[in-house]
């Protein structure tokens, strides 16, 4: 008889308070894990950050995701800027990045349709492609029904542009070219004789003094923008005129993904800005967010891709924001002094961080 006293089901009576009991040590961790998650939640998430203080359009992110929308519905709040290209004319680039599904919707060099990231939105949602370009991507855009054609001057881009134009249009993008000092038309300056080559070295210096004008801190229309929602999900997207005075048919960083920004959901995002011809054969956002994939800290892996740039193009100006799934972030920059901006709970406005080179 004793030994049958070791057998469970020798005593019934004894199952129904054991059951409860195992159930209550089963179910006691999910509880607490639960309640984690909900402090974590509310402490973090929603969260907003973008490249400049650009006040307004994080303001309207937030206003979005912090009523429940999606990081996605809240990056089409990005707006676009308005640098004119050689012709005087505005084009767009814009693109939009869905961390969860990993799905990338762009357009670049588009006339004549203002909403960017909302024809970006279109590309991602109702076709198979990624990037649309020029008058095509504008035709699409209005078939989906964006206003359009508009035009995308303004008083200020007009202005700005005929200032250009009495300066010789100086500076611009060209090199190699004769005459180097003027509107054009322009030649390769292989076809003219007696073109030595100090000349052609002293037009390639001026090229990167005028390089550093246009994306500098007063003359740059860029915004990258990052969204974490309520429920952890990360989106980014950008907006661009492109480059001052760019030539026309140019194509930035602005719409390649990995470039100008990039998201994985969960890892990470990253923002960038700067000269945007060179950053983008670096995919500097790639970079960041892999690093931060192999464990790396917002501040290290943006630093690491800054330098990365930085070896081979020593004079460039850009920068970067790295933001990690735990919605901690940090900026790197090179040649300028920048400044990103960020909203998340228990700010009253947003927060502008001030990052050195």
């Amino acid at each position: 008889m004793a030994k049958k006293s070791f057998i469970p089901h020798s005593k019934p009576s004894n199952a129904i308070p054991l059951f409860n009991f195992i159930f209550f040590l089963f179910s006691l961790p999910l509880v607490v894990g639960h309640e984690t998650m909900e402090m974590e939640f509310e402490v973090k998430y929603p969260l907003v950050v973008s490249t400049w203080p650009f006040l307004e359009a994080v303001r309207a992110a937030w206003r979005v995701v912090d009523s429940g929308y999606s990081a996605v519905d809240s990056i089409v709040e990005v707006g676009p800027g308005g640098s004119p290209d050689e012709n005087g004319e505005t084009t767009i680039d814009a693109l939009i990045m869905d961390g969860v599904t990993m799905e990338v919707g762009s357009v670049a060099a588009m006339r004549y349709v203002k909403d960017g990231i909302k024809a970006a939105r279109l590309v991602m949602q109702h076709t198979e492609h990624t990037l649309l370009v020029g008058e095509k991507a504008s035709a699409f855009a209005i078939s989906m029904g964006l206003p359009g054609p508009t035009n995308l001057s303004s008083s200020e881009s007009t202005e700005k542009w005929a200032k250009w134009k009495d300066n010789h249009c100086q500076p611009n993008f060209r090199k190699n070219v004769f005459p180097p000092n003027s509107c054009g038309p322009y030649h390769p300056s292989n076809h003219v004789e007696h073109l030595d080559e100090t000349c052609s070295n002293a037009g390639h210096m001026q090229s990167i003094s005028s390089r550093s004008l246009r994306v500098g801190l007063h003359s740059h229309d860029t915004i990258s923008m990052a969204v974490i929602d309520r429920m952890g999900h990360i989106a980014v997207g950008t907006s661009t005129n492109g480059a001052s005075f760019k030539i026309p048919g140019r194509v930035g960083d602005g719409p390649i993904a990995g470039s100008s920004t990039y998201a994985v959901d969960e890892v990470g995002a990253c923002c960038a800005t700067g000269d945007g011809d060179i950053m983008m054969r670096f995919l500097p956002c790639y970079q960041v967010v892999e690093s931060m994939r192999l464990g790396m800290e917002p501040k290290l892996a943006a630093e690491d891709a800054i330098a990365r740039i930085a070896r081979k193009f020593p004079g460039f100006l850009g920068a970067v924001v790295a933001l990690n799934k735990k919605g901690e972030h940090a900026g790197a920059c090179h040649g300028w002094t920048f400044k990103y901006s960020v909203m998340s709970p228990g700010m009253k406005d947003v927060k502008v961080f001030t990052v050195l080179p």
